[in-house]
């Protein structure tokens, strides 16, 4: 290899045909200008000095992969005297490199086939929804209104009449679970969790809280009481100073404005990322759940003569905070509102573009398939969900097997003209853009580049003089990123497109705001490479004196760092690979400065609005160079550009954006919680302090009536006020569970309520008669309840369907089929939808059915139970675990003193009896069946989202009286 220079880049040619689409543009062009019978293209292009083969694998192919370590080989190698050690070093990089160009080959033939697998999954299961509506397609849905965003996604108010009663007393309930959450000096940039979404959340609910009939306005995060972070984010109410809108008067009382409350839930003494929040999100809920019902009676005393007035709306913002929002909007029966802020299925894509890691192993770093599921619950439960742009609805959301364009607008134009829908049922996409702040909103220069900014003996923002340190010039125009150091945020590409362009150096300087930091070697590994590759950059293209890269800056300090760039006549530059959001977007017109910006994502909508600046490939570092050159030198354009986004920014500040925002939400409703009602049931379990629920099903008959037997002498002996009820919650009808007590000789008074049907029924037992000997067992339905859980129930819809889907579930031998699936209307009611299996061993996995409800647009919670020879199919809002929420609530029984006995298996909603503030005691031994794999919904372990080492749950071996008297001590359950 000694002295093989030409060998090496002729390897590198040969492999060419493995790198991206430049790669065989660059061969073509060189094919195209070569010599007849000159079969080295890529070699002439760098004989005449425009093409490096090995330079381009290392800094173009390669970049995609996030393999910056080969970037520093290809550095260290140029750098060796030695031409054998160079050699053997670039010897090492090619076969690195064809590993990779490898790997990318079967990435792409494995995104082909994920791509024809899901085309195939779902297409069939949608000409099947087609064809049910078919017989009475009306003009709408025929094809011609396919362009118009408000007949497709709902995205309009015309002909609604708001329906939300007491519309100048609205309660709102936001939710935002990760990150640090202020309302002052928010530390934006300090961690990946810590970003715009925060700033928006908090920005959004001073809005509202600001809005005509607005009264009070709650955003719900996190308590963090770690060592390393701030006190002020262990406070559990921060009051946020509200926007003043201009003309807007509003009589406040004690509880109205805009709060920060901060519930806690998960380790008390640590802070957490996002990933792993999932397994404590249902103890959030018991705590956000207990603040809202206190404070809407709150707010009930003060402006509605003691009425309670519930939340109009509970908004989750990400997916977690879909979850805890879908699963309050079920506990309080009101409308549930999403925004996704930056979905799962993309997230997932792009990782595994990167190929870097494989789909388990991103599962087990980004939790990504919890976050997917997430997303997809938020779809089953809301009402509304949020995007910013069209692109977001119709290229991300689509991607969701709740959610489908071309279904979406046949729903909506069924439901406009009041025809059956067949059960079905999708949520309404709206196109809110985002909005801005304009309290720091100060025009440096007027339309003519007069100042009439500060006066020159006014003291310039320090912020100032820490960027304009780094300059040898700092009067040239200010280039202006603001971007964390994030590989998607392509900021190596900007510095790269600076650095080569010598027009553009000589005109412009760069400032580059990439969050804070202390030190390199303390950031997260993905954030130092990126940096360390930018400080790199900077070296090899020689930019000192023309890049800006601050280490500190605080958030109030933004507007005057966009100021700054104004002074100087410079431009705003965000050039991600996509682009969500685009509010740094907002935030640089706003203050007149002229924008480039990708051409991926959200700015394109932007731009059509403000049209103040240029779109731009990211991808292209030439064309954006080429982009703000042009902007920076050609001063009509820069002036019309500044003019343009001045004009037009008024269209996505807050007060346009909360108007839109309650012009929808005014559509929703009504809807209020069953438990407010006044009826007639009266109960044993309303003096109640304590619960015993006993949730075992996994054992036979005979062990659960002694399992009921022991709990209650467990409970009892050391009971003698009769404080403590007893529930017992099963998938069994209320009919099978009389039979079985009766058969034991037992009293089913001997029990509070009874959780019927997989959580789909409530029943309160009673006794009539004056004498034991007349005396006859009633149990009285909670028709509260169910109004509660009725919620986008597909009823006779989905019964049809699910008997044709059925029928196709069969057992094959040779050319015998044999029906497995058949429906049991013994074992059904109004709210579930019951079927026999006689061969569990041939049913579909559970989550291939949860799949294919929410393809058809059928929002239901589908279980196997009965060691899955039974199929429940219940409302979606209808489980085990909120109907104990349910009982909570409106019997002002405190969760923390509810405890429930569950086996080591269960049900298939068996995980969602765990977490929370209740207890949890689990009773081991060989008395268990084993759990069975088609009974769970899940796509990850269940240690994702239950946290089995909390010390509210505990377990004992067998199901004794002492033991179930000792793990009650254990818990501190109090039975005095």
């Amino acid at each position: 290899m000694y002295g093989n220079d030409n060998w090496i880049n002729s390897y590198l040619e040969a492999i060419l045909d493995a790198g991206k689409g430049a790669a065989a543009s660059a061969a073509a062009a060189a094919a195209a200008a070569a010599p007849r019978g000159d079969n080295r293209p890529s070699l002439l292009l760098r004989e005449r000095g425009h093409f490096s083969p090995a330079r381009y694998f290392v800094e173009e192919v390669i970049t995609g992969y996030d393999e910056t370590d080969l970037y520093k080989t290809w550095l260290r190698a140029n750098a060796m005297r030695s031409p054998q050690e160079r050699n053997t070093r670039l010897e090492n990089m090619t076969w690195r490199i064809w590993n990779l160009a490898r790997k990318k080959k079967e990435f792409e033939k494995e995104v082909a086939n994920r791509l024809l697998k899901r085309r195939l999954e779902t297409e069939r299961p949608r000409l099947d929804t087609t064809a049910d509506m078919s017989e009475d397609l009306f003009e709408g849905e025929k094809g011609e209104d396919a362009g118009d965003p408000s007949v497709a996604y709902g995205d309009s108010t015309t002909g609604n009449t708001p329906r939300i009663s007491s519309v100048d007393k609205l309660y709102i309930v936001l939710i935002s679970l990760h990150g640090l959450v202020r309302g002052e000096n928010m530390e934006l940039g300090r961690d990946s969790d810590t970003g715009g979404q925060v700033k928006y959340v908090v920005e959004l609910a001073k809005a509202l809280s600001s809005c005509p009939g607005v009264y009070r306005v709650d955003l719900l995060t996190r308590q963090i009481l770690a060592p390393n972070i701030d006190r002020s984010y262990s406070e559990p109410v921060e009051a946020l100073a509200s926007t003043s809108f201009k003309n807007f008067k509003q009589e406040r009382g004690e509880n109205s404005g805009a709060y920060i409350i901060r519930i806690p839930f998960g380790p008390k003494d640590k802070y957490l990322a996002k990933e792993h929040l999932w397994p404590f999100i249902q103890e959030f809920v018991d705590g956000a759940l207990s603040h809202i019902v206190q404070m809407s009676r709150a707010i009930g005393e003060e402006i509605s003569c003691g009425k309670p007035v519930w939340p109009a709306v509970i908004h989750g913002h990400y997916a977690s905070a879909g979850v805890a929002a879908a699963l309050l909007s079920g506990a309080l029966n009101v409308p549930m509102v999403f925004t996704g802020h930056f979905l799962g299925k993309d997230k997932l894509e792009e990782l595994l573009k990167q190929g870097r890691q494989t789909r388990e192993q991103i599962n087990m770093t980004y939790k990504i398939m919890c976050r997917i599921e997430a997303e997809e619950l938020a779809l089953d439960a809301s009402e509304i969900v949020i995007a910013s742009t069209r692109q977001e609805i119709e290229e991300q959301w689509n991607l969701y097997d709740g959610f489908e364009v071309i279904l979406a607008r046949k729903l909506r134009a069924r439901v406009k003209r009041g025809a059956n829908c067949f059960g079905r049922y999708m949520p309404r996409m709206v196109i809110i853009p985002p909005g801005v702040e304009f309290g720091h909103m100060i025009h440096d220069f007027d339309m003519d580049g007069e100042e009439d900014g500060p006066s020159p003996a006014s003291e310039d923002p320090s912020i100032w003089s820490e960027i304009m340190r780094f300059f040898t010039n700092p009067r040239k125009p200010m280039i202006l990123a603001v971007a964390r150091p994030y590989p998607e945020k392509n900021i190596t590409t900007l510095v790269k497109a600076f650095g080569e362009c010598r027009p553009l150096r000589e005109l412009a300087n760069l400032t580059l705001i990439m969050g804070n930091r202390e030190a390199i070697s303390k950031m997260h590994n993905m954030s130092a490479a990126v940096l360390t590759s930018v400080l790199t950059l900077i070296d090899e293209y020689d930019l000192y004196g023309q890049v800006a890269y601050p280490k500190y800056h605080k958030h109030s300090e933004v507007p005057d760092i966009y100021r700054l760039a104004v002074r100087t006549k410079g431009a705003f530059v965000n050039v991600p690979y996509f682009e969500q959001f685009g509010v740094t977007l907002i935030e640089a017109a706003m203050h007149g400065l002229p924008v480039i910006a990708t051409k991926n994502g959200a700015p394109v909508e932007i731009h059509q609005v403000l049209d103040n600046g240029l779109l731009v490939d990211p991808h292209d570092q030439h064309a954006i160079a080429d982009a703000l050159y042009k902007l920076l030198s050609e001063k009509q354009l820069w002036s019309r550009c500044r003019e343009n986004g001045l004009k037009n920014i008024h269209q996505f500040s807050w007060p346009e954006h909360c108007k839109n925002y309650l012009s929808r939400i005014s559509t929703l409703g009504p809807r209020y919680p069953a438990f407010a009602s006044n009826d007639q049931i009266k109960a044993p379990i309303k003096g109640r302090r304590h619960l015993t629920v006993i949730a075992v099903d996994s054992v036979s008959k005979e062990d659960l009536i002694r399992i009921v037997r022991n709990s209650i002498e467990a409970v009892r002996t050391e009971n003698l006020s009769g404080s403590t009820g007893f529930v017992l919650s099963t998938s069994l009808t209320i009919a099978e569970i009389h039979s079985l007590l009766m058969s034991a000789g037992m009293v089913p008074t001997d029990f509070d309520a009874f959780i019927c049907n997989s959580g789909s029924d409530l029943y309160y037992p009673s006794c009539t008669g004056d004498t034991p000997s007349n005396s006859r067992v009633t149990f009285a339905l909670d028709r509260t309840y169910q109004s509660h859980i009725e919620y986008h129930w597909g009823g006779e819809g989905l019964r049809k369907y699910l008997v044709k889907w059925a029928s196709s579930v069969v057992e094959r031998r040779g050319r015998i089929e044999k029906q497995v699936i058949f429906e049991d209307p013994e074992h059904s009611s109004t709210y579930c939808l019951a079927f026999k299996v006689v061969n569990p061993n041939h049913l579909p996995p559970l989550k291939e059915l949860q799949k294919l409800m929410r393809i058809q647009s059928l929002r239901c919670h589908a279980l196997y139970n009965h060691g899955a020879t039974r199929l429940s199919v219940i409302p979606i809002h209808a489980s085990r675990s909120k109907a104990l929420r349910y009982l909570s609530v409106r019997w002002g029984i405190e969760l923390p003193n509810v405890v429930v006995l569950v086996g080591e298996t269960g049900d298939s909603d068996y995980e969602e009896l765990f977490g929370g503030l209740h207890k949890t005691v689990i009773l081991k031994g060989e008395f268990n069946t084993p759990a069975n794999r088609i009974h769970t919904v899940r796509r990850y372990p269940l240690q994702d989202v239950v946290a089995l080492d909390s010390s509210n749950i505990t377990g004992i071996e067998g199901f004794g009286t002492d033991g179930m008297r000792s793990a009650l001590k254990q818990l501190r359950i109090q039975t005095q």
